[in-house]
């Protein structure tokens, strides 16, 4: 076979190929027709894998052999795998790789993608093997607590995941390579442009869906996706003010004169260190502990270990703090005042939770304006509740920043006041704090 051979049978391969990938395209779209903002945002194009499909965020890449062998193999696995590869864009998946372990993190995310699929049944993408996968995807929800990559994720955290088991999920729940996801500057669609087409879905699927069981699944990953995300470190800068530390203030000092100065006149430096410099630091907040019965003693350990690993560092702290732990469930139970690290230490240490009633937020809002009143705050900058969330929210907005830190994802719960900020902390990252 000649050169121009190879370059007529090539271009037959690769014909036929983006056929099949137009009728997978067309299948989808007649039965999933919310799906059309996405899909108008996914584009087929041969090359840059071997044996695969991968996407980019822009470009769902395929190699024409690989779609032609499997599209004769099973024909519906070629529009599984272009659906697959959708859902994992509207997740939001390929965009927070770089917080998460990858081998857990690329299971979790192909076995939530297929549930939400099964859960649909789409006839013309069934596959021989899907009632093995529901079998594993029925235990996963028992064991996880749901079918969201996030819960799925976690589980794998605290459980791992032996050799075996992987080769087992990997055979059911494998259709696409996530080798774009490493590193982000190889996305060639923004997070930001994502998130909005999953939110167009998200509406679109009230619209479009005749039944609501179906796409329950889908919603539950879609809201996942387009939540606010909030970086807890990020957070606790809200609570900085400006002040003075007493130590050198390496910016406004230069040491040529000053050895200069040592070095001509012996002990008389020309330049003094100025002795203090201003900056942004922590002086006074509050944490309210919810010791009611639904919240574990090691968890609220945990957040409070989080919560201190983070502003116990001298960039962080001033020497002298005012810092009040709160205990309450359903009435203030107990106050902890910090003035040091080693006031923080000891009750890390040796503290005990008192409480484990019901659960009211607002004594610890009327607790606080009082302590303000009395002149225990200089500027109070803000209060972190650690909670459940399940509580009675305080109507009026206090003069302080507010973050509400939840210990897990609830869907049931009633949203905290629009003035303040919630932030998830799960159980296995505070667990994980609380082992160190």
């Amino acid at each position: 076979m000649n050169q121009n051979d190879d370059k007529a049978k090539q271009k037959k391969i690769e014909s036929l190929a983006a056929q099949v990938m137009q009728l997978a395209r067309d299948s989808i779209m007649m039965h999933l027709r919310f799906l059309d903002t996405a899909m108008a945002q996914l584009v087929p194009k041969p090359g840059k894998v071997s044996d695969c499909m991968a996407c980019d965020g822009r470009y769902l890449y395929y190699d024409p052999v690989f779609v032609l062998r499997r599209y004769q193999e099973e024909p519906g696995s070629v529009a599984r795998m272009y659906l697959h590869v959708l859902l994992h864009c509207i997740f939001y998946h390929g965009f927070q790789y770089d917080k998460v372990e990858a081998e857990y993190w690329d299971m979790a995310a192909d076995m939530a993608v297929e549930n939400t699929i099964l859960e649909i049944r789409f006839p013309d993408i069934t596959l021989r093997q899907d009632e093995e996968r529901e079998r594993k995807l029925h235990w996963m929800k028992v064991d996880a607590g749901g079918l969201t990559a996030e819960k799925i994720y976690r589980y794998f955290k605290r459980n791992g995941m032996g050799p075996l088991e992987r080769r087992e999920l990997t055979a059911l729940f494998y259709h696409d390579n996530h080798m774009f996801w490493r590193g982000q500057e190889e996305m060639s669609i923004t997070p930001e442009q994502w998130k909005k087409i999953s939110e167009r879905v998200r509406t679109d699927i009230r619209t479009f869906s005749q039944d609501n069981n179906q796409s329950e699944s889908l919603e539950k990953n879609l809201a996942e996706a387009v939540r606010e995300r909030y970086d807890y470190s990020e957070l606790l800068r809200r609570f900085t003010v400006m002040g003075e530390d007493i130590r050198v203030n390496e910016d406004e000092f230069d040491y040529i004169y000053y050895t200069y100065g040592l070095s001509v006149y012996g002990n008389l430096p020309l330049v003094e260190p100025l002795e203090y410099k201003e900056e942004h630091k922590v002086k006074e907040f509050a944490i309210a502990l919810d010791t009611s019965a639904s919240c574990r003693g090691e968890i609220v350990r945990g957040f409070l270990r989080k919560t201190y690993s983070i502003l116990k560092g001298t960039e962080n702290f001033f020497h002298k703090i005012n810092v009040h732990i709160i205990q309450c469930d359903n009435e203030v139970r107990q106050d902890t005042k910090i003035t040091c690290d080693a006031d923080f230490d000891r009750f890390l240490q040796s503290g005990k939770l008192h409480g484990f009633g019901a659960t009211d937020f607002r004594p610890v809002f009327t607790y606080l304006e009082e302590l303000q009143q009395a002149g225990e705050f200089e500027n109070l900058k803000g209060l972190i509740y650690f909670t459940d969330g399940y509580g009675i929210y305080p109507e009026t907005m206090p003069d302080y920043d507010v973050i509400f830190a939840f210990s897990e994802d609830d869907d049931n719960r009633m949203p905290p006041p629009a003035w303040a900020v919630s932030v998830t902390l799960y159980d296995d990252m505070l667990e994980e704090d609380a082992e160190q």
